[in-house]
């Protein structure tokens, strides 16, 4: 019987299993090196199936060990190892152990051995041993190596069981195509499940759903570096040089040889200021003063600082620790000539620029702005700066979408306020479609108005009407007008926002030809309960802020009622309340999403 498995971390686990005598070892010792001669970065877990030590009796980790330390810590200028006594009656616990793994220093882990998980794996398989197929029963068997004489079901990949290289191919494959299953992010569906083909959707399959339908832009333009503020570089950026274009001082001081005598003196020859060069070699014994960045001069090697430098009558001596190479930047150790210095699909702002601009970039290839096409609905709404009428509101909703918008770099068009009509509200669907890339509303779309709204959206594009379990915003309207977007936005203004955040946001990303972005989701204690209901994502206002205990720390802005536009003013980021939770208590540790991307 398989068991499930959740991996916990942000890089993929591969698993190799194999009836004993297959050569499971054999082969990773032998593609280990091979991946590593790629610069794949490895952690391996191994399952035994004895008792086993690692450190060897009669040393002093081994004797503190069985004296009863739960954890043996022993480490040297190598490396350093942990052992921890935790006796289990049955397996070890692989996510325990995935997580002990420093999954910022490896690009994948391959685990041996726990066969009975479903996690992905390659069967290892020889014919000539006579033991059945592992895949038959195992629906996680991804590829499986294996010699001549086996034969496959022609729907599984085949690697040759001899052939290292070209299973490290697939590995490097497996890692360039891994996703991680968002399990742990609040807003997830369950991994693994299929969209619900109903009319009720989770937050993930509306954004799923919803991006299945964009198509990013693909028309560029040359842009001036002074005008690439949060555009989308259409092609790699290479740098054409070093950066630094010189082997230079990072530091004010003495540029020398580094003699073999700690003590040495050396003549002064010159002075090299930034800007500038020196034009002679450096000879054994010599020395010259240099400036942060200034070119190093040929011969030397090393940099001491001034503050410890000693210098009298035409010569200069060192106090302090010296290496050879330090404090020298070396031509590019930043970025090298040739390299990719920025990726096609970034998106660009100050420090982008700043970087284009150091190699010299006077004008970039860039994809067109998206066009946003928006409006408001309702004979209840009034123009902001015009007299307001009885029973009516002013229209706040149609300026935060534009904000947004244009945050993420739009060109904007206003249809203004648009009357309860049906001819009305069909041409404004019309006119924005044939402007902009995307068309978005807002109010109109709750159940009580949708039979009227959809008899228009019927006409003139091809509407869904969702209700997404979240609170704010549950009704959407989403669609195609001709070849552009339609949003139906709720007509609350905090709903507006979160729906706008939520869905139109990647959205408008992916249109403007970003690649791989997802909405950021910081971890932090709650300081109040939080309630919600089992089903449901409930994005609630919140305040975050570092608590002394150096954590970060997050409470709500108060009353969270949807139409309290001041509790977004309050706010620096929404508290996500997953669709599993419906009560959380002070101390526990919810998700949230910082303001900072937009608002």
């Amino acid at each position: 019987m398989s068991i499930p498995f959740t991996n916990p971390l942000p890089i993929p686990v591969l698993g190799f299993c194999a009836y004993s005598g297959t050569g499971k070892t054999t082969l990773l010792k032998q593609l280990i090196p091979e991946l590593n001669r790629r610069g794949v970065r490895l952690a391996v877990i191994k399952h035994a199936h004895h008792n086993f030590d690692v450190d060897i009796p009669g040393k002093d980790s081994y004797e503190m060990r069985k004296a009863g330390a739960k954890q043996m810590l022993v480490a040297s200028h190598v490396r350093w190892a942990l052992m921890t006594e935790d006796a289990k009656d049955g397996d070890p616990e692989l996510p325990h152990l995935l997580k002990q793994i420093e999954a910022d220093k490896v690009d994948i882990v391959l685990v041996e051995g726990f066969k009975k998980l479903e996690l992905p794996k390659i069967e290892l398989h020889r014919a000539a041993h006579g033991k059945p197929f592992i895949h038959t029963h195992d629906d996680n068997i991804q590829a499986i190596a294996c010699c001549d004489d086996t034969e496959l079901p022609s729907e599984l990949r085949r690697l040759d069981i001899n052939n290292v290289a070209q299973i490290a191919d697939y590995v490097s494959e497996y890692i360039a195509a891994w996703k991680p299953c968002p399990v742990d992010v609040p807003m997830a569906p369950t991994c693994g499940c299929e969209l619900d083909t109903s009319t009720t959707l989770s937050v993930r399959q509306g954004i799923d759903k919803i991006l299945s339908y964009v198509k990013p832009v693909t028309a560029t333009e040359s842009v001036d570096l002074d005008e690439l503020e949060n555009r989308v570089l259409a092609s790699d950026a290479i740098s054409p040089v070093d950066v630094p274009q010189h082997t230079n001082s990072a530091m004010d001081g003495y540029a020398f040889k580094l003699s073999d005598k700690p003590d040495a003196s050396y003549k002064m020859v010159g002075e090299v200021m930034a800007g500038h060069a020196y034009n002679g070699t450096i000879a054994a014994g010599e020395a010259v003063r240099i400036m942060t960045g200034a070119p190093l001069p040929a011969g030397a090697d090393t940099i001491q600082l001034r503050e410890l430098a000693n210098e009298q009558e035409g010569a200069v001596s060192f106090e302090g620790d010296m290496s050879l190479g330090q404090h020298v930047r070396q031509a590019g150790e930043d970025i090298a000539q040739g390299a990719t210095a920025l990726a096609a699909h970034s998106r660009l702002h100050a420090a982008e620029q700043g970087l284009l601009a150091s190699l010299g970039f006077g004008e970039l290839p860039v994809f067109k702005r998206p066009v946003v096409a928006v409006f408001s609905t309702g004979d209840e709404v009034c123009q902001p700066g015009e007299p307001l009428k009885a029973n009516c509101i002013f229209d706040s909703n149609r300026y935060t979408i534009k904000s947004m918008a244009k945050k993420l770099g739009c060109e904007v068009i206003d249809l203004g306020i648009i009357q309860d009509s049906e001819a009305a509200l069909a041409q404004a669907l019309k006119d924005g479609a044939a402007k902009a890339d995307i068309v978005i509303s807002s109010g109109g779309v709750s159940v009580g108005d949708a039979d009227y709204i959809k008899t228009v959206l019927e006409q003139v594009g091809q509407i869904n009407f969702w209700r997404i379990n979240m609170r704010p915003g549950r009704p959407l309207a989403f669609g195609q007008i001709d070849d552009s977007l339609f949003f139906g936005l709720p007509g609350n203004p905090v709903a507006v926002m979160v729906s706008f955040l939520q869905f139109v946001q990647p959205a408008i990303r992916k249109l403007a030809g970003e690649q791989n972005w997802s909405h950021t989701m910081v971890p932090a204690i709650t300081d109040k309960p939080l309630r919600s209901r089992t089903g449901r994502t409930e994005f609630t206002r919140g305040i975050y802020h570092l608590g002394a205990d150096g954590k970060l720390h997050v409470t709500t802005t108060g009353a969270q009622g949807s139409g309290m536009l001041s509790s977004m003013v309050k706010g620096n980021c929404l508290i996500v309340i997953g669709e599993k939770d419906d009560q959380l208590n002070p101390g526990d540790t919810v998700y949230i999403q910082p303001f900072a991307d937009l608002l």
